[in-house]
């Protein structure tokens, strides 16, 4: 079982894309776990072939409990493809019997050459709605059964076979506070916190966004919440300092910027997926990834890696009308960017006083990792950039 978050103990495999005999590569989707916060496409990170499926759906199991196993391609080629039982094993009481995701494992490898034989297709198989993942998880409703007579299940199907009690949004709320409280407990409770603020005008910045859109379609417009990415992302690559992971007792960087975006979920509660790799985006890409994240945590999947590998988190709640955001990292991050509403107040610019659009711009630093001069030096970073929109 994937470790999914530094909060994270318990996982439930709700789908298995992949059975014994399947011929599997680095970075295919094999399975859907489900946790507090969301439903998570599980990738694996070996080439090879399926060999024993070792968690039916329905179960939970702590982290770190092997899911599967995968047969090297030399491996697969001298015992032949699996084939898989005959008779399937009777899952435990209240599981959902379905086909079967690897685990992620702690260290990935790559295979030594690539199997011959082509992946299984997985796109012929029935489409199962996140919603109706989750309510067959939680009532016993074999979603096999379900596919077998459509082509899309959804949570409508699960309503009408379902026998027990289906849960309820609050169920649903209640165990997503619960992850939040755990994480922020342990944040709180492990990190030396310290705390910035800076005041940014946004007057040239705004125009500029202005005059760009004006020259662009409507579904490439950018919003000011891509242009705050765009700046954390580029000052981080000249402050790396901010950007990795406090593990063992030591700052470990990370040469890559995968931004954890705070999301907002509409039933309630929080969650923080990366975008991967956001300093190989510029800002019009950056939008786009942005819509993509925001609309696949809304509708519950999301992937493996994007909700473990990120490296700083930016918070943006101006659309809340909240001037200033101070922020809790998230471990095992050493930062957390905070944008609040953008708010028209008095400026004094060469000398002249005037009205300007302002966001209040926060950092909230492990004081392990580093300090309130590194983190002025990231913010001042933030400033310049939002000051100098063009650099984006």
């Amino acid at each position: 079982m994937p470790s999914l978050g530094a909060d994270m103990e318990y996982g439930t495999v709700i789908e298995w894309l992949v059975g014994p005999g399947d011929v599997v590569r680095h970075g295919d989707i094999v399975a859907v776990v489900h946790t507090e916060k969301a439903d998570i496409d599980v990738e694996v990170f070996e080439n090879g072939t399926v060999g024993e499926i070792l968690v039916p759906v329905g179960q939970e199991v702590e982290v770190g409990t092997p899911l599967a196993t995968i047969l090297g391609p030399k491996a697969a080629s001298e015992t032949g493809p699996i084939q898989a039982p005959a008779v399937e094993p009777t899952p435990p009481t209240g599981a959902v019997p379905a086909p079967t995701s690897l685990p992620h494992p702690t260290a990935r490898t790559k295979a030594e050459s690539q199997p011959t034989q082509e992946p299984a297709r997985l796109s012929a198989r029935p489409r199962i709605t996140p919603r109706a993942r989750r309510l067959a998880a939680t009532r016993g409703v074999d979603l096999s059964q379900l596919a077998a007579a459509d082509r899309v299940v959804t949570g409508d199907h699960v309503d009408h076979q379902a026998e027990s009690r289906p849960a309820t949004v609050t169920d649903q709320q209640t165990a997503m506070r619960h992850a939040i409280a755990v994480a922020m407990s342990r944040a709180n409770r492990e990190i030396p916190h310290y705390h910035l603020l800076h005041h940014t005008p946004l007057t040239h910045a705004l125009a500029w966004l202005e005059r760009r859109n004006a020259m662009t379609s409507v579904q490439e417009r950018v919003l000011p919440a891509a242009l705050f990415c765009r700046a954390v992302v580029v000052a981080v690559q000249r402050v790396p300092g901010v950007n990795g992971f406090w593990v063992d007792d030591a700052f470990r960087p990370s040469d890559s910027v995968h931004l954890g975006c705070a999301i907002a979920l509409r039933d309630g509660g929080l969650i923080a997926p990366a975008i991967l790799d956001a300093d190989h985006l510029d800002l019009g890409a950056l939008m786009r990834a942005l819509r993509d994240l925001t609309g696949r945590v809304r509708s519950g999947r999301l992937r493996g890696r994007e909700m473990t590998d990120a490296t700083i988190t930016v918070t943006n709640l101006g659309e809340n009308a909240v001037e200033v955001v101070h922020g809790v990292i998230y471990p095992p991050q050493v930062a957390l960017v905070g944008f609040g509403g953008i708010v028209e107040r008095p400026w004094v610019d060469d000398g002249a006083f005037a009205a300007r659009k302002v966001v209040a711009v926060s950092l909230a630093g492990d004081h392990r990792a580093s300090d309130g001069r590194l983190g002025a030096r990231f913010l001042g970073e933030i400033d310049r950039l939002l000051r100098n929109p063009e650099e984006l």
